[in-house]
């Protein structure tokens, strides 16, 4: 049971961290650099010894480009569960911004990759593209969805899926009904 627990405890904050880290390709001391805190400091606090204040999380939030939300902690559940089972109503809300709310349904972000659950509200448009060094994937649950892909653009309805690989993308639901997707990201970005 130790062997377990101790499996499941670290599933944790400082796992979270560690894995952003990894994912962004900062070292520790480039974390405490950017910190202004020492690496001992740094390698405490993604080994859950040192706990980071609110300050430290909004900095932290900041060098990762995530909402600090996604920072505060696991979903509250039985400790068998932990790191293994995200119930709907323990969903971490990774952001809500310009119509679209986006819930992290792994239970954490140590994986090599992450699932998000994402609602495009209607009349959202993400009107400048983005480009991540990660590849996506995405299954839409419900609704329809524009998407552009570089410069080829398609419209995405319920059932269909596509990828993106490191390329720029943007997207708009001009239709009466949300969108609803699941992605795939690897590696993590929230």
């Amino acid at each position: 049971m130790a062997v377990l627990q101790e499996r499941i405890s670290g599933r944790s904050l400082g796992a979270d961290i560690r894995a952003l880290r990894k994912a962004r390709g900062l070292t520790l001391q480039d974390m405490a650099d950017a910190l202004n805190r020492s690496v001992g400091w740094v390698s405490q606090v993604e080994r859950d010894i040192s706990a980071p204040s609110i300050g430290d999380l909004r900095d932290l939030a900041k060098i990762f480009d995530v909402s600090v939300s996604i920072l505060f902690g696991q979903s509250g559940g039985p400790v068998a569960e932990a790191g293994r089972v995200v119930r709907s109503g323990a969903r971490r809300k990774i952001g809500a911004a310009d119509g679209l709310v986006e819930e992290l349904l792994s239970p954490d972000l140590t994986d090599d990759f992450e699932m998000v659950h994402s609602v495009f509200q209607p009349g959202a448009e993400m009107t400048e593209a983005v480009t991540r060094p990660t590849q996506e994937v995405a299954y839409l649950v419900s609704g329809t969805l524009d998407l552009w892909i570089g410069d080829d653009a398609f419209i995405i309805e319920a059932g269909d899926s596509f990828r993106i690989r490191g390329e720029s993308y943007r997207w708009a639901n001009p239709y009466d009904q949300p969108a609803v997707a699941i992605w795939v990201i690897a590696p993590p970005v929230y």
